[in-house]
């Protein structure tokens, strides 16, 4: 490896950095990293990590995402952090009282934008834009905000305003749309069977309308058929130009999926390479294990120019930094959020 930037995110194994790992990561430059349960323990923990992960690559602005949408999915957990709503409960609301959802969505993605730049992160693997479809597979569930179209575009676009405003960069996923899966992809490859005319009419919907809008998004690790029978979208060449650059207008940076996943059941040499031959800008490789990172890094070229080009577009995007609101201040958001949905 080389020290140019490699176009992909890597975890870390725990709660600091051993000096294997830093080495690493001088040597491999990642564009950033992403951070799991295992690596959050506590505020001031967390801070030392963050800056440790910058420190090893000699980048202040490099990017550190973390999976927190609320609900079941968040990696800062209580007693050190508050528990928020998940999107189900948010969308909900907003087909009851929109203008109740709306102001809930405003301060769920205000609060949580704020409990990431305290502790260094800048980056949030959410809003889903997904479809709530009965009987498909639990690892959706409630991390959908509706099955209305509608529903999710509206809290969607607050959700972006909100995270850019406060300075952490927004994901909307799973492009072109995972609500139809009837299996984890995390364990094994789904595939829909879904026609492409309903697909467009609903799907994909959300994306179209939020594409101009997002600064990132990020694919799936879906076969659709009716897109390319043969390859799931995070390794579909035809998926990319004609699904998620062509029919959703999607313009700004296309992060993978984690390529450790199930679904993917390739070498990990070959994973990261597979992804940006696809049409990913950014790969993502999530477990955290030295030796797997060193495998997934070792074949990866620089990060192109069009994907340098999309990732400074995305970072004018967000508003810089303001400083952190007194304890009282972030204390008044929480109770005014568990007025619209209790906790």
């Amino acid at each position: 490896m080389d020290g140019t930037l490699k176009p992909i995110l890597l975890g870390c194994a725990g709660l600091t950095l051993s000096l294997e790992e830093r080495g690493f990561f001088a040597r491999a430059n990642p564009l950033g990293f992403i951070l799991f349960a295992r690596n959050c323990d506590n505020p001031q923990q967390l801070r030392k990590l963050t800056r440790a992960l910058r420190d090893a690559v000699g980048r202040a602005d490099a990017p550190i995402f973390i999976d927190q949408e609320g609900g079941r999915v968040a990696r800062l957990k209580p007693p050190c952090w508050p528990k928020l709503p998940a999107a189900g409960a948010l969308g909900a609301l907003y087909e009851k009282d929109w203008a109740a959802g709306a102001e809930a969505m405003r301060l769920h993605a205000t609060i949580t934008a704020r409990m990431l730049t305290d502790v260094g992160i800048d980056g949030n693997c959410t809003p889903v834009l997904d479809l709530a479809i009965p009987n498909t597979s639990s690892v959706m569930g409630d991390r959908t905000f509706s099955s209305e179209p509608q529903t999710i575009i509206a809290l969607g676009l607050i959700a972006i305003k909100a995270y850019l405003h406060n300075g952490v960069l927004p994901i909307i996923k799973h492009m072109p749309g995972h609500g139809r899966v009837k299996v984890d992809p995390h364990e094994v490859l789904p595939f829909v069977d879904t026609d492409l005319a309903t697909l467009q009419a609903e799907d994909f919907v959300p994306f179209c309308s939020l594409a101009k809008e997002a600064p990132i998004g990020m694919n799936c690790h879906v076969v659709f058929r009716a897109i390319d029978p043969a390859l799931p979208v995070s390794l579909s060449r035809k998926a990319h130009d004609e699904i998620l650059r062509g029919a959703l207008g999607f313009d700004g940076l296309i992060f993978s999926d984690g390529l450790e996943m199930k679904a993917l059941a390739l070498p990990l040499e070959e994973l990261g390479v597979r992804a940006l031959e696809a049409g990913a800008d950014v790969g993502l490789y999530c477990t955290g294990v030295l030796e797997e990172n060193r495998a997934v890094c070792s074949a990866l070229p620089a990060m192109s120019e069009a994907a340098l080009s999309r990732w400074a577009k995305a970072q004018s995007l967000k508003r810089p930094l303001e400083p952190q609101p007194q304890g009282q201040e972030f204390s008044s958001w929480l109770v005014s959020l568990n007025k619209l949905i209790p906790a």
